[in-house]
């Protein structure tokens, strides 16, 4: 048995394995709403041997869309369009599916990014972001408006609005997007965080409201369902968010049911200067680990099965997380299981794809019936 393929629990979610299908934006959503490309996506995916898929950052109210072609879940008919595409992925896949709740806060109203990615004006049928305080992510760019009292009990209730209509779709897991520079990990960071109240300033405050609406998502979703966090464990900047925050961060999550921490960095400041390599954000996920005994999830350039199986193997990780790779390569888990001898779930409609060589690669329930 290898780390990779071995089973593991998150309340009452029982994953195959190890590995989960990271959350990528597909700028493919029509007002927030699921589309035909969606279909495609989920289907080919959800077919992939992964223990869990999850659903790219789903935003939570309109403004929070990081570019118009954003998926969204706040309304019936946002919720009406993803019901149709997870029935249809769930007739033929038992895949436990989580969703990521997001809101981009102060990124929001930017171009996809073949269009260039560039912040759309309200002129050109942009919007005005909200964010923690009205500093905007980069010269030149129009300046968010700071969320007052009103308009961050907004942001609570649309994140726990979210999070029942992603139960009411059967979501088997949510993960709260508090990374790569979008709204709640521009509260925690002093860089774009420059509140005087009791939302800004020391560690404590910072971390006041994101903890809020973790809490309002756990009391939302239902208990026996497993919540997760994806954060930035470091900002790259001097006087930025660090790791010694993501990891007081991380023990309040705990204290609160948090099920797993999603170690990633960066995306806060464009100044940031990141030391790209195989693996660079695995130390992260491991010192979380460490300091917190929380299940953590490894991501960043883990390409290879053997790359994988080292991380789990080490206790760097309890899980990893592959995104462009799983783009390049939706087999990869059928791949990953037969480098390493192991068994890896396949659709029956797949199972003459089994080569001769690897008798159990598809367990043996895909031998019988056999002619």
């Amino acid at each position: 048995m290898t780390h990779l393929f071995t089973p593991i629990a998150l309340r009452a979610l029982t994953l195959p394995n190890r590995i989960m299908i990271a959350p990528m934006c597909q700028y493919s959503a029509v007002d927030g709403a699921a589309t035909e490309w969606h279909y495609m996506h989920f289907g080919t995916l959800a077919l992939s041997g992964a223990g869990m898929f999850c659903i790219e950052a789903t935003h939570v109210e309109p403004e929070g869309r990081i570019t118009p072609g954003c998926l969204g879940l706040w309304d019936d008919r946002t919720e009406a369009a993803l019901r149709v595409i997870l029935s249809a992925v769930r007739k033929y896949s038992n895949i436990a599916i989580a969703m990521q709740l997001a809101h981009a806060g102060r990124k929001a109203s930017s171009r996809i990014p073949w269009e260039g990615g560039q912040q759309i004006p309200v002129a050109d049928g942009g919007w005005i972001a909200h964010a923690p305080s009205a500093v905007p992510f980069k010269p030149g760019e129009a300046a968010p408006r700071a969320l007052d009292a009103a308009g961050m009990e907004r942001v609570r209730r649309a994140f726990a609005s979210a999070a029942q209509r992603a139960a009411r779709l059967g979501i088997d897991a949510l993960e709260v997007h508090a990374a790569h520079g979008y709204l709640i990990h521009e509260f925690l960071s002093p860089l774009a965080n420059q509140r005087t109240d009791e939302y800004g300033g020391s560690l404590a405050n910072r971390m006041r409201f994101p903890l809020e609406l973790f809490d309002a998502i756990r009391a939302a979703f239902p208990a026996e369902r497993p919540v997760g966090v994806k954060v930035s464990a470091t900002d790259w900047v001097e006087g930025g968010w660090d790791l010694q925050q993501t990891i007081e961060f991380a023990r309040e999550l705990g204290k609160r049911g948090a099920d797993w921490i999603d170690a990633s960095s960066g995306g806060l400041a464009p100044q940031q200067k990141i030391p790209v390599a195989p693996g660079y954000q695995l130390p992260f996920a491991a010192a979380i680990k460490a300091a917190t005994g929380l299940n953590t999830i490894g991501i960043g350039l883990i390409t290879e099965a053997r790359q994988a199986e080292e991380v789990l193997a080490s206790g760097q990780a309890d899980m990893v997380a592959l995104a462009r790779g799983m783009l390049y390569d939706p087999r990869w888990p059928w791949h990953a299981a037969a480098e390493l001898g192991a068994s890896v779930t396949a659709p029956p409609q797949y199972w003459r794809s089994q080569p001769a060589r690897l008798k159990n690669l598809f367990g043996a329930q895909a031998l019988s019936g056999a002619r």
